[in-house]
This record gives structure tokens, sequence and C-alpha cells, in this order.
């Protein structure tokens, strides 16, 4: 058995799509980043590479790279997907917190959790999201950005 855990966050920006979990949830403000900016995708693979002792994903996907550039963050947990599996392990369960005050993304939940237990080829059982704002302290109390952490357990 192997634990990783993943931390990312990006800051709000207009005119920019705002993704979490491969959805895209509709609000004023987006998340600024080399690829899609998805915080709750990119906690799942920094979790997956660091259970599998492959450091992050600034190391596999850097962002001074321009082919990923604007790229689907379930494009790059494809790839980590396998990075894993070639190392002969598999997910047991993953555990992620969404961290923002705004928007509300609670009706948004079983989607992203549909969506990535396809992508990575997991019963939706083994996936838990959930969401906390932060009482509107910090950057993301004060809607600058999101965070998110996720926890994996592998085998």
């Amino acid at each position: 058995m192997r634990v990783g855990i993943g931390f990312d966050v990006h800051a709000f920006k207009k005119g920019e799509k705002l993704i979490l979990g491969g959805i895209e949830i509709k609000y004023h403000l987006g998340l600024s980043g080399h690829s899609d900016a998805d915080v709750l995708v990119h906690a799942i693979m920094d979790a997956i590479l660091g259970a599998c002792g492959l450091g992050d994903i600034g190391i596999h996907f850097p962002d001074t790279d321009i082919s990923y550039k604007g790229i689907s963050s379930l494009k790059l947990l494809k790839e980590v997907d396998k990075k894993m599996k070639d190392k002969g392990l598999k997910i047991v369960n993953i555990d992620s917190t969404i961290i923002m005050q705004e928007p509300k993304i609670f009706p948004y939940i079983d989607k992203m959790k549909d969506r990535i237990s396809k992508i990575i080829n997991i019963d939706i059982s083994q996936i838990n999201i959930k969401a906390t704002t932060t009482e509107k302290l910090g950057f993301c109390g004060r809607s600058e950005g999101v965070a998110a952490q996720s926890v994996v357990l592998l085998k």
C-alpha cells in the first residue's frame, strides 16, 4: 500500500472557463493556468505521482512546454494513470477537497466523480469529492482563487 497527497491552487481570472473535475461550471470567472487550470484534477495527479514516487506534475508536464498550453487536465490524468499502472499499482481510493467560497459546486460533484472515474477506469465509489469554504478568510474566502487537496491510496 502506498499513500500520496496532492495540493494545487489557481487564481480566478476573467475570460477563462471554470473547469473542476473535468466539468465546466458556469461562473463569471475562470481559473488562470498553463493548462485548463483544473485544480482538482491537478491535486489528484500530484497525489498519484507522489504515491508512485514519481515527483509532481511540474516535472512531467512543465508549464514551459507549449504543448501543454490549454490542454485538458483529464488528458494529463490519463497519462499519470498510465505511469501508475506501468509501476504495477492501482487505485484503492481517492479523497479530495475543493476549497472555494463561490460558486457552490455541490450540484456538480457527482458529474466530476463520474468523469474522473471513466478517465482512470475505476468505480465511482472509489472517489470522494468534498467542497468547503474558508468562511471568507484568506484568498479562497475573498474569492481570489481556488485550492484543492487530494489523498490517494494505491496498492
